[in-house]
């Protein structure tokens, strides 16, 4: 099932369990993981699209080797808070994606994630050619650090 809002997202999990962090582009996706207490975003890898049943394939396949708890969708919005094109394939790929799992799927506003992850790519010093290989799944790590971090900062009951 699809979750609009963090708390919605949040009501719908189990109390514990790795979620999915997802950089959904027109090319790749971008993947990655939690830690089972949801504190910590780990970059795990970028699926290279094809047809939407084998990308699904193997995003479902990550869920069940890993027993995730859900997915976060990075929803790309415009800088002024709208939803373009991409923010409406995002939102028909979580669709077609909650017709095939159970799993909760939740959205976090990615904007600049791919900034922040470019920026940590370059002081870490990546060739160009490493940052290619691996940006999306670091912007994937930056969408669910927000969603946990915010999963956790509702957890302490604020």
């Amino acid at each position: 099932m699809i979750h609009e809002t963090a708390e919605d997202f949040a009501a719908a999990l189990p109390r514990a369990g790795a979620l999915a962090g997802l950089d959904f582009g027109t090319k790749t996706i971008g993947v990655a993981v939690s830690d089972g207490l949801r504190s910590v975003a780990t970059p795990l890898e970028t699926v290279k699209r094809k047809k939407f049943t084998e990308d699904a394939a193997r995003l479902l396949a990550i869920a069940e080797a890993r027993g995730l708890a859900g997915f976060v969708l990075g929803l790309p919005r415009n800088m002024d808070g709208s939803e373009g094109p991409r923010a409406q394939s995002t939102r028909a790929f979580a669709r077609n994606l909650s017709r095939l799992t159970e799993l909760p799927i939740g959205f976090w506003d990615e904007r600049l994630s791919t900034v922040a992850a470019e920026r940590a790519l370059l002081e870490a010093d990546h060739s160009r050619k490493r940052r290619a290989e691996v940006i999306d799944a670091v912007a994937a790590g930056y969408i669910l650090q927000g969603m946990l971090d915010r999963l956790g900062y509702m957890g302490r009951g604020a």
